[in-house]
Order: C-alpha cells, then structure tokens, then sequence
C-alpha cells in the first residue's frame, strides 16, 4: 500500500488544533502517512487578535476548551498573553521544522509552549527557544524569523489554504482529496486515511 498523505491545517494559538494532537500521533502509529503541517492563521495581519481578558474567549474556554481537554486528558489553560499572538513568524519557522523533518514535532512543542508553559509565541526569542528545543539550529531558526523569501511563502501558504483547499476552520484535514474539519477522533481520521487509501478499515 501507498502512504497517504494527511494536510494538517492549524494555527498555534487555536485550542482545538492542540486538543487533536494526540489523535494525530495514534493516526501515525497505526495507519502509513504522511503527516504535512500546514498554516492557516485565524486572524491574519492586520485583523485584530483576540484578548483574554474580554468576554468572548473565557466563555468559549468554559463551555467547550476545558471540557473536550478533560474528556481526553490533556492538561491545557487559556494563556495569557494579550493580545494573543499573532503566528506567522512562528509558522516562518515551521519550514525550517519541515525541511529538517521535524515539522510535527516542532508543532507539538509550539502548542505546548503556548497552551501549557504560557509563553507568547509571537515573540523571537520563544520561537527560537521552541524550535532549539527539537533540535534545530538556534542561528537559523532566526534568520527564518527575518527571511524575506519565507515571508512571502508564508502569504502564500495561507492563501493556497484558503483559496486552493478552501480551509475556513481549523484544525481542517484534507486526506484523499476531501477536507474534514473540527476535532476528529482517532477513529474518524483512520476510517478518512482507509476510505482514501480505497480499502476497509481493518476490524
């Protein structure tokens, strides 16, 4: 059997993209892909970031962050970092990640940074920190950060999610062609990989 390639589209400071990560890593134990991370930033320059301390994020958090991450035993807070952080620079560096081969693990390291040791990710110096952290060399990590050339590819990877797959939400997979979004379990990402891959899934 061929490996099926799996798109992953996220964005750091997206809950749900952390809350999916452990489906992800049974995905990869268990079926033959090819897990690529790719960027969708939520709120782009020049749309504003969202705070913590207003309404909207606190009430999301009670009624539906803190439950899912407790139903699946993942220890998560809202950060607070305010405004949130905006992820570009640190999806700049995730091509770095990704041409060293260890896009998944920076991403991981990246939500954990964020979602559990509350550090802002937007900042250069905890990019490079995250990225040093799985083994990539602290030097190029910043010359990522101010690399005109992985800029512009940054533009371009948020409008090849928009415009070419049609991303609206994340976390969103694309396996096979076709585009699930929201927090799939282990199970629905392994029966999206078979039914892609044309086979039943194994019983």
């Amino acid at each position: 059997m061929s490996t099926t390639t799996v798109e992953l589209f996220v964005d750091y400071v997206c809950p749900y993209c952390f809350l999916v990560e452990d489906a992800v890593a049974e995905l990869e134990r268990e079926r033959d892909v090819e897990v690529v991370v790719r960027p969708y930033e939520l709120r782009p320059d020049p749309v504003p970031t969202l705070r913590p301390e207003d309404d909207y994020l606190p009430r999301v958090w009670r009624a539906s962050v803190h439950p899912l991450a407790r139903r699946l035993g993942v220890d998560v807070v809202l950060p607070s970092v305010s405004p949130q952080p905006r992820t570009a620079k640190a999806f700049m560096a995730l091509q770095l990640a990704t041409e060293r081969g260890v896009a998944r693990e920076y991403s991981s390291a990246m939500f954990r940074a964020f979602f559990q040791h509350d550090r802002d990710i937007g900042d250069d110096e905890v990019i490079v920190d995250v990225g040093a952290a799985v083994g990539l060399d602290r030097s190029e990590v910043q010359r990522s950060l101010a690399s005109e050339a992985r800029r512009s590819r940054q533009l371009a990877d948020q409008r090849y999610a928009a415009d070419s797959v049609g991303v609206r939400a994340v976390p969103s997979f694309r396996i096979g062609g076709r585009l699930h979004s929201g927090v799939l379990d282990a199970n629905r990402l392994k029966r999206a990989v078979d039914e892609a891959a044309g086979r039943e899934s194994p019983r």
